[in-house]
């Protein structure tokens, strides 16, 4: 290879990892989509507690609730099966996006879908989600939020003309966004992000996640709270 062709490799090989305005733009987008994300898993709560004191309780309340204190008798062998059975109908005649965990969904629609997720998947999984953990299903609110931030991000994405990289840029910023306002883990939603769903450490796509990370971040406070979602507490040892 000659000079002058070692010299424009390298220059495109650098280009690659630099910031351009098309980055400030995703960066400037990721402003709504880290805004969408923290709104989209403030619902997902507050879905997860209507299912959970509906189907255990039986009343309509958005407040957090336990299982563990129901008193319904035998129905407590039902009612994870009646969950599972609105879920499946849910698949059936919804969207078969939403079965799953959601991550090897998010990474299935990046891969071969061109990161477009419909608005049908952004209804859908954090419905279909709540009612599968409000009923007693051994699932975690992690999957269900990267769903639906990614759904979030990529639908907005959809209204712009972007390449299908800029769209799996905005899905995964919506993704990190949601898991953040969930879980109160700025640095483990971005982590996250890196390893499993952008597949790359390029500022074009680093930038704009971290955007979205840090308004979800700022939002929480006031839509979720600030503390931790599952907090430690210390016990004392009797006698001392």
């Amino acid at each position: 290879m000659t000079s002058a062709a070692k010299a424009v490799s390298e220059t495109h090989r650098l280009a690659d990892h630099s910031a351009n305005w098309r980055m400030l733009m995703l960066a400037a987008m990721a402003l709504v989509v880290g805004t969408g994300g923290a709104f989209g898993a403030w619902i997902l709560l507050r879905l997860i507690a209507i299912a959970t004191n509906l189907l255990w309780f039986g009343r309509l309340s958005a407040q957090p609730a336990s299982i563990t204190d129901t008193a319904i008798g035998l129905w407590i062998v039902a009612i994870p099966f009646i969950g599972s059975l609105i879920v499946g109908l849910m698949a059936r005649y919804g969207s078969d996006k939403i079965r799953g965990h959601g991550i090897p969904e998010a990474i299935e629609t990046i891969l071969y879908g061109e990161s477009r997720l419909s608005l049908k998947v952004a209804f859908l999984k954090p419905l279909s989600s709540a009612v599968s953990i409000g009923s007693g299903g051994p699932f975690g609110a992690e999957g269900p939020i990267i769903m639906t931030g990614g759904a979030i991000g990529s639908l907005f994405a959809q209204c712009f003309h972007l390449s299908a990289a800029e769209r799996k840029t905005l899905l995964v910023a919506g993704a990190a966004a949601g898991m953040t306002a969930i879980f109160g883990t700025p640095l483990a939603a971005i982590l996250l992000a890196i390893e499993v769903l952008l597949f790359e450490w390029k500022p074009r796509s680093f930038v704009p996640v971290v955007v979205g990370v840090v308004v979800a971040f700022a939002w929480r406070p006031w839509l979720i709270g600030s503390g931790a979602m599952f907090p430690f507490v210390a016990l004392t040892p009797s006698g001392l």
